[in-house]
């Protein structure tokens, strides 16, 4: 059935005030790029070679005829009397491979001390060279000239922490299906596109005068004076799909532009959003092709994506032909990341955000609370950065665009706001696991992402999944690294919070762990309760220890409790029974605990 204009409108994630925000043009000043100094001649001054910073460790290199060159109880010898003539406890560690002594400075040392122990060394004239040992760490901080503005992946606030997780992935050796309004041409994306494929099957929304076909160039998807239903005026092309795929995968460090999150991967673009929207049937078949499955009349599909990005939707659940999709699409190994919407209402009553198997994805702010347009309920899974533009420009997310009001104009950068820009942020970072971790199921995947998200900075009502993704953590679990692999215990046996009375348990056996519960445990909540300041929750550990969880309020008259709480519960031994403890602490109001759930 065609979906009417108004509702097709409503397919592209992401709201006016997002559209209508000013177009970031690129800039051509090049940034500086820190580089290590080069190396000094040994005939450097001590004070300028110590100056550059405190040291743990020095390497000694002695002259080939020197005694301390060829004993390791001679170089043991020289450091002790060394470090008397410093006033410094020094002590011989190993011999390098090229013959050079490790030296330990015993305690992290000023630059001033450092300086005097090299002096030393220095004064002998038997000492070839001595440097200071120094730390190494991953150089993957981007030169692109807007990386500064794209606070949604490094601000310590709300950003999604994803520097730290380039050092294991970059998505090399991944595809994302970006299926959206298709792609038009930016040189900050160009090297990362590979084949995608044009699904829209009606001229009249393809804009591009055919039907499917082999070139997903994304026209523009304007459209005049209620042309897509009475009421709701004019639209100027969105470029949806370019901003979308930026954000997972723009160029890194080509010295322009923005950085995209899992830049070592590759975007195939496909086409299912033209005029006034998409139908539900080329956006199935988008789906079934990206994943590997077979489209009838279209060719196999060169470049199968492990991670599907759909940041698109529309009013109603999902339906059984969506779901089907999505099933075989997850059963083939890829991941399907959807966006949760933009009417500040509950997801389920959207599509594909309620369909089952997928990872839905909330926004949130610059301060990390939900933002204001964006989806809420018990089927989000996770959340990300999606901006709000209404604090200013800059609240919003940073990524490619195009210039052109109705059909492509030149290359430029904007910012956007909306689940839509969310969407791609957990797509990429998923990319990013793949990468580092070729094996992962998506069931594996998302509780992965769960597992390791972190509290939200900020606030939520109505439910914003796990948290705000942790792509440093979440990359680290998956490797072996760090963090958490995922595994959920779960409660769904409805029992009954009787008003004003006495509290209730709800059990759950954990088994099959090993030592204690982490630090960081996640207790995933869903209570129906009218009024839920009324209701007190602990978590109750099998050792009989209580974690306080929600304290009653009389000023907190909302409905429901449908959040995740995170527990440092790391005293604790995982295996046992766990509860989870509801009481109703006031009268008037009675409620349900549907269900809960514990992720390690």
């Amino acid at each position: 059935m065609r979906t009417s204009p108004s509702r097709t409108a409503g397919r592209k994630l992401i709201s006016v005030a997002a559209v209508s925000g000013a177009l970031l043009a690129a800039t051509a000043t090049s940034a500086a790029v820190a580089q290590t100094p080069a190396a000094r001649a040994e005939t450097a001054t001590p004070a300028k070679d110590a100056a550059a910073t405190p040291a743990e460790r020095l390497i000694v290199g002695y002259k080939s005829g020197a005694a301390e060159a060829r004993s390791d109880k001679a170089a043991s010898a020289d450091a002790e009397a060394k470090g008397k003539e410093a006033g410094e406890d020094l002590d011989f560690r190993r011999r390098l491979g090229t013959g050079a002594a490790l030296v330990d400075l015993g305690e992290r040392l000023g630059r001033a001390d450092v300086a005097d122990v090299m002096a030393e060394y220095r004064a002998d004239p038997q000492v070839a060279y001595v440097v200071p040992d120094r730390l190494n760490t991953p150089q993957a901080e981007p030169n692109d000239t807007e990386y500064g503005k794209q606070w949604d992946l490094f601000e310590a606030t709300a950003g999604m922490n994803v520097p730290g997780a380039w050092s294991t992935s970059t998505g090399s050796g991944v595809t994302v299906a970006v299926i959206d309004t298709g792609y038009v041409t930016h040189s900050d994306l160009a090297a990362n596109i590979v084949a995608g494929y044009d699904f829209i099957s009606d001229p009249a929304v393809s804009v591009d005068g055919d039907g499917r076909d082999a070139d997903p160039a994304d026209p523009g998807d304007w459209y005049a004076t209620d042309a897509c239903g009475a009421g709701t005026g004019a639209g100027n092309s969105s470029w949806h799909g370019t901003h979308v795929a930026g954000t997972i995968a723009a160029v890194t460090g080509n010295g322009k532009g923005v950085a995209g999150i899992a830049y070592g991967a590759k975007i195939s673009p496909l086409r299912v959003l033209g005029k006034c929207g998409g139908y539900d049937s080329d956006i199935i078949d988008a789906i079934t092709w990206a994943s590997g499955g077979t489209v009838a009349g279209v060719p196999a599909n060169t470049n199968v994506a492990k991670v599907v990005n759909m940041s698109l939707g529309g009013a109603g659940a999902c339906t059984s032909a969506t779901q089907s999709a999505i099933t075989a699409a997850v059963n083939r190994g890829t991941t399907v990341v959807v966006a949760a919407g933009n009417e500040n209402s509950n997801t389920s009553g959207f599509s594909p955000s309620s369909c089952g198997n997928v990872v839905n994805v909330a926004a949130t702010n610059r301060t990390g609370s939900r933002a204001s347009y964006s989806n809420y309920g018990t089927l989000v899974d996770i959340s990300a950065p999606g901006g709000q533009t209404s604090t200013g420009t800059a609240g919003g997310i940073l990524s490619t665009l195009n210039s052109g009001t109705k059909t492509p104009g030149t290359e430029s950068y904007a910012y956007y706001q909306g689940t839509s820009m969310a969407t791609p942020h957990i797509a990429g970072l998923v990319a990013l696991m793949k990468s580092a971790n070729p094996s992962l199921t998506p069931a594996q995947i998302e509780s992965a992402l769960k597992a390791n998200a972190r509290a939200l900075p900020g606030t939520c009502s109505g439910g914003c999944g796990a948290g705000l993704a942790d792509a440093t953590r979440t990359v680290q679990a998956v490797s072996g690294t760090g963090g958490s692999t995922g595994t959920t215990f779960t409660s769904t046996s409805p029992l009954a919070v009787p008003d004003a009375g006495s509290a209730v348990e709800s059990p759950i056996t954990v088994s099959g762990r090993s030592g204690n519960a982490p630090s960081t445990l996640k207790v995933g909540v869903d209570i129906t309760h009218t009024y839920r300041g009324d209701l007190v929750v602990d978590l109750i550990a099998p050792g009989g220890s209580a974690y306080r969880l929600k304290s009653s309020s009389g000023s907190d008259s909302a409905d429901n409790v449908n959040t995740t709480y995170t527990v440092d519960a790391s005293s604790e031994g995982a295996n046992g029974t766990w509860k989870l403890r509801v009481q109703d602490v006031a009268a008037q109001d009675t409620g349900t605990l549907n269900s809960w759930k514990l992720t390690f």
